[in-house]
Protein backbone atom coordinates (compact mmCIF):
# COMPACT_ATOMS: atom_id res chain seq x y z
CA UNK A 1 0.00 0.00 0.00
CA UNK A 2 0.98 3.42 -1.23
CA UNK A 3 1.60 5.87 2.37
CA UNK A 4 -0.51 8.38 0.36
CA UNK A 5 -3.37 6.27 0.06
CA UNK A 6 -6.29 6.37 2.59
CA UNK A 7 -6.57 3.27 4.25
CA UNK A 8 -9.80 1.34 5.04
CA UNK A 9 -11.63 2.38 7.60
CA UNK A 10 -12.60 -0.15 10.47
CA UNK A 11 -16.43 -0.84 10.29
CA UNK A 12 -19.00 1.28 12.94
CA UNK A 13 -18.05 0.42 16.39
CA UNK A 14 -14.39 -1.24 15.69
CA UNK A 15 -11.26 0.39 15.91
CA UNK A 16 -7.68 -0.93 14.50
CA UNK A 17 -4.75 -0.27 16.65
CA UNK A 18 -0.85 -0.98 15.91
CA UNK A 19 1.60 -1.61 18.87
CA UNK A 20 5.26 -1.75 17.82
CA UNK A 21 7.58 -3.30 20.10
CA UNK A 22 11.14 -4.40 20.90
CA UNK A 23 9.46 -7.97 21.66
CA UNK A 24 6.88 -9.98 20.65
CA UNK A 25 5.99 -10.71 24.72
CA UNK A 26 5.91 -7.06 25.11
CA UNK A 27 2.86 -6.60 22.12
CA UNK A 28 1.06 -9.75 23.56
CA UNK A 29 1.22 -7.66 26.55
CA UNK A 30 -0.29 -4.39 25.49
CA UNK A 31 -2.79 -6.69 23.52
CA UNK A 32 -3.55 -8.59 26.31
CA UNK A 33 -4.05 -5.01 28.78
CA UNK A 34 -6.75 -3.95 25.64
CA UNK A 35 -8.62 -7.29 25.65
CA UNK A 36 -9.94 -7.23 28.96
CA UNK A 37 -11.41 -4.03 27.92
CA UNK A 38 -12.89 -4.51 24.25
CA UNK A 39 -14.00 -7.69 22.65
CA UNK A 40 -11.33 -8.56 19.66
CA UNK A 41 -12.20 -9.37 16.18
CA UNK A 42 -8.71 -10.41 14.91
CA UNK A 43 -5.23 -9.85 15.79
CA UNK A 44 -2.33 -10.43 13.40
CA UNK A 45 1.76 -10.14 13.72
CA UNK A 46 4.66 -9.24 11.74
CA UNK A 47 8.19 -9.13 12.13
CA UNK A 48 9.83 -4.90 11.94
CA UNK A 49 12.80 -4.16 10.53
CA UNK A 50 15.91 -4.45 12.96
CA UNK A 51 14.00 -7.23 15.15
CA UNK A 52 10.80 -6.00 16.47
CA UNK A 53 7.27 -6.76 16.44
CA UNK A 54 4.35 -5.12 15.34
CA UNK A 55 0.95 -5.94 16.32
CA UNK A 56 -2.27 -5.24 14.26
CA UNK A 57 -5.66 -5.44 16.65
CA UNK A 58 -9.01 -4.73 15.63
CA UNK A 59 -11.32 -4.27 18.95
CA UNK A 60 -14.55 -3.91 18.79
CA UNK A 61 -15.45 -0.57 20.94
CA UNK A 62 -19.58 -1.46 21.14
CA UNK A 63 -19.47 -4.44 23.39
CA UNK A 64 -16.55 -4.21 26.39
CA UNK A 65 -15.12 -7.89 27.14
CA UNK A 66 -15.64 -7.13 30.96
CA UNK A 67 -16.68 -3.86 32.86
CA UNK A 68 -14.52 -0.93 32.29
CA UNK A 69 -12.80 -0.42 35.67
CA UNK A 70 -11.13 3.43 36.04
CA UNK A 71 -8.07 3.57 38.07
CA UNK A 72 -9.04 4.93 40.69
CA UNK A 73 -11.02 1.99 41.68
CA UNK A 74 -8.23 -0.57 40.79
CA UNK A 75 -5.73 1.14 42.71
CA UNK A 76 -7.83 0.88 46.07
CA UNK A 77 -7.91 -1.82 48.34
CA UNK A 78 -10.49 -4.12 48.56
CA UNK A 79 -12.82 -3.63 51.53
CA UNK A 80 -11.76 -5.19 54.65
CA UNK A 81 -8.44 -5.66 53.57
CA UNK A 82 -6.95 -3.05 56.30
CA UNK A 83 -6.11 -3.61 59.89
CA UNK A 84 -8.63 -4.41 61.83
CA UNK A 85 -10.36 -2.40 64.63
CA UNK A 86 -8.75 -4.35 67.80
CA UNK A 87 -5.20 -4.05 66.00
CA UNK A 88 -2.96 -1.62 66.33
Amino acid sequence: MDRNEPEALPPPGHAEIRVVAATPDTARRVAEVLRRCFAGREQRSYPTPGGGTRLHLTVDTAHPAEPARSWLTTSRPPSGAGPHAEEP
